[in-house]
């Protein structure tokens, strides 16, 4: 469907739960299906070897980065690991996976402190206490809202800004398919679009599309949107075509 609308894809998946994509109106470049470091967690994935990258740690990578460039845009569409649970192996995974990104987003903007770069998607963690309102997880002592996981979410401020909060300050981008959580809004904030300062300076709106979660089949996430001023990005986006220029 995104193809017969016009759109590009690039799409980084595992045959397993998680998985990253791209659609773009405009030409995508430079594609990074991981970062540098990325750690990896649990065995190999049966029939994908040839396919699935090996972390510094010698465990293979899972499907859950993939960098794009289009323009002067540096994009990243992230699916942090979840935890499980703070006795599991998986949430010292999901530290390390997130210190390591960090240190690729200080490395590139350091290189290039003029980059236009927005890291988007499902980050895991709801760091503030109007981010939470789903009653199954107690903070401090529960995955998404620990110490530990807003430690480090809170370690990208210096380098990236929030670009969604500011122009919509309250809701959730997540709700649980049990308990009634929808119909009670007990919601995560856990979805964000994170940028660099010369990303952030183009954007000119926001919105969190909550209606999304409705009907039959819904995601349990809803689409998280930011506009952006393109005549501020030089002449790669200019066209009459009002539809989104990027999903990720």
């Amino acid at each position: 469907a995104f193809e017969q609308a016009g759109y590009s894809l690039e799409i980084h998946g595992l045959n397993q739960w998680n998985g990253v994509a791209f659609a773009s109106r405009h030409e995508m470049t430079d594609v990074a299906r991981s970062f540098d470091g990325m750690p990896g967690f649990g065995a190999p994935i049966k029939g994908q070897e040839a396919v699935q990258g090996t972390g510094p740690n010698g465990l293979p990578q899972e499907a859950r980065a993939l960098g794009v460039t289009v323009g002067d845009l540096r994009l990243w569409n992230l699916y942090v690991p979840n935890g499980r649970s703070l006795s599991d192996p998986h949430f010292a995974y999901k530290l390390e996976w997130l210190t390591t990104l960090r240190s690729n987003v200080e490395r590139w903007l350091t290189d290039d402190p003029h980059l236009p770069l927005a890291l988007m998607g499902d980050w895991n963690i709801a760091p503030f206490t109007r981010d939470m309102g789903d009653p199954s997880f107690t903070e401090g002592l529960s995955t998404h809202v620990s110490t530990e996981e807003r430690e480090v979410f809170a370690s990208f401020s210096p380098l990236l800004t929030d670009v969604v909060r500011p122009l919509v300050p309250e809701g959730f981008t997540f709700w649980d398919y049990k308990q009634l959580r929808f119909p009670r809004n007990e919601g995560m904030r856990i979805d964000f679009i994170m940028a660099s300062q010369a990303f952030a300076d183009t954007v000119t709106g926001a919105s969190i599309h909550r209606d999304e979660r409705k009907g039959d089949g819904p995601s349990d996430h809803v689409p998280v949107v930011c506009n952006i001023d393109p005549t501020l990005l030089g002449d790669t986006f200019e066209d009459e075509d009002d539809r989104p220029m990027i999903f990720g």
